[in-house]
């Protein structure tokens, strides 16, 4: 039956990952951690930071942590095929609708405010994995206005920014 919860609620996170990224912890934590109790907040914000270093999908790295934690490789496994059969069932079925819809007024507004509803929830979800007490110092206001600089204006690569992100915070403690 662990299996099979697994499998289901990475597949209804998986159904609602509207898009991607960071946009879902929300609900990776909503289900996780309050309702399942399967990670601690401590987890799954220490989740947060891996995701941030190596390389991968986000909700593959939860899935992959939270179905091993609750029932070993066996929930690794059935955690990322819910994960990822949901995504790849409504990728075939909006390609169609989209092929036909596209051009609709209605359609474009739709995805316009599914837009923004995904940016409130990338920045709900960024508050949430900073440590507010930490975020107004000196250090940590240079970090992010440099960052979010070369993010914006540069062609600098986001792995560099990250790893030069590392590397100032073990030589500026």
């Amino acid at each position: 039956m662990v299996l099979v919860n697994l499998f289901l609620v990475f597949f209804k996170i998986g159904l609602f990952a509207v898009g991607g990224a960071y946009s879902f912890l929300p609900l990776i934590e909503n289900e996780a951690v309050i309702r399942h109790q399967w990670l601690t907040k401590e987890e799954f914000l220490d989740i947060a930071g891996v995701n941030q270093i190596f390389p991968g999908a986000i909700s593959i790295k939860y899935a992959t942590y939270t179905g091993y934690k609750i029932a070993g490789v066996a929930g690794a496994i059935f955690a990322n095929l819910g994960n990822t059969l949901a995504p790849a069932i409504l990728v075939v079925f909006f390609s169609f609708i989209y092929a036909r819809f596209k051009e609709f007024p209605r359609a474009q507004s739709a995805l316009e405010m599914i837009r923004l509803v995904v940016f409130a929830m990338i920045i709900a979800v960024a508050f949430q994995t900073v440590n507010s007490d930490k975020i107004l110092s000196i250090k940590s206001v240079v970090i992010i206005v440099l960052s979010f600089s070369l993010f914006i204006y540069t062609k600098v690569h986001p792995a560099i920014v990250i790893v030069l992100a590392g590397i100032a915070g073990i030589v500026w403690k």
